[in-house]
């Protein structure tokens, strides 16, 4: 019976320790050197375009608002 044990929880404890383990070790390492190294330049000249188009969103809806409040003053009680 305790061979049976060792069996079952040995080989696959064994199994995990020389094929799982180093694999997930070198992937997780792997993907922690990737977030360090940061932002290449393709993507932080794409965050910048979309931080401008963000602000430019952002100065149309104040000027919509402010259109808005001045011709129909109740418009934000409706929503």
């Amino acid at each position: 019976m305790d061979e049976l044990l060792v069996i079952f929880t040995g080989v696959p404890l064994i199994l995990f320790t020389l094929f799982v383990a180093p694999i997930w070790l070198i992937l997780h390492y792997r993907s922690k050197k990737q977030v360090n190294q940061g932002l290449s330049s393709e993507e932080f000249a794409q965050l910048q375009t979309l931080a401008e188009k963000a602000e430019h969103m952002s100065e149309r809806i104040h000027t919509l608002e402010s259109i808005l409040d001045e011709e129909a003053p109740k418009w934000r009680d409706r929503a």
